[in-house]
């Protein structure tokens, strides 16, 4: 098979980061790659260029994990509670998602969470607290603490009733059939 090494100028998802020199087939490098300025040709200059593309790469990588710990410190002291509607029994009719936590965190923090980096096994179910983690980076992960609670909803038994009833008129009346 064909192939040529080029540098990467981005991240590519399973080929690899900027400023890596990779082997790829050249129909992938020729057609893709090369025309949407994701790499570019293994030549003197650019080996020479490859020295920048690694100090951009590693300014992004330390911005990124900074931004990660700085938001775990503030996942970290967020308390934040979700109520659910449960029966007699205490069995709860919804549960707490991965989506539903996502969008807490970006009401109460200002925070945009990608929701897979949720590591939630299931959805949750039952009431207390419960602690699962949120992996920010590949070197972050955070504990998130919450409560989930149970709605009180009031009893019928507390509505007074010694009202009497009201019949209700319609607006609309029935024509009685006449035989």
């Amino acid at each position: 098979m064909p192939s040529t090494e080029i540098i990467l100028t981005e991240n590519v998802p399973g080929l690899g980061a900027e400023a890596d020199v990779v082997k790829v087939r050249r129909g992938y490098a020729r057609n893709y790659l090369l025309p949407h300025g994701k790499a570019h040709e293994v030549t003197p200059a650019s080996l020479r260029q490859l020295d920048a593309l690694k100090a951009k790469r590693a300014e992004r990588e330390a911005r990124e994990l900074n931004e990660a710990e700085e938001l775990a410190r503030r996942i970290g002291k967020a308390r934040i509670a979700f109520t659910l509607e449960t029966g007699e029994t205490g069995k709860a009719f919804g549960s707490v998602t991965a989506q539903d936590i996502v969008n807490r965190l970006k009401n109460e923090l200002g925070a945009e969470i990608d929701r897979h980096k949720i590591v939630l096994e299931r959805p949750i179910k039952d009431t207390g607290e419960h602690q699962i983690a949120i992996k920010l980076h590949h070197d972050v992960t955070v504990q998130f603490v919450f409560q989930v609670k149970s709605a009180e909803k009031p009893k019928a038994e507390e509505i007074p009733a010694e009202q009497p009833e009201k019949k209700h008129r319609s607006l609309f009346r029935r024509k009685k059939e006449t035989k």
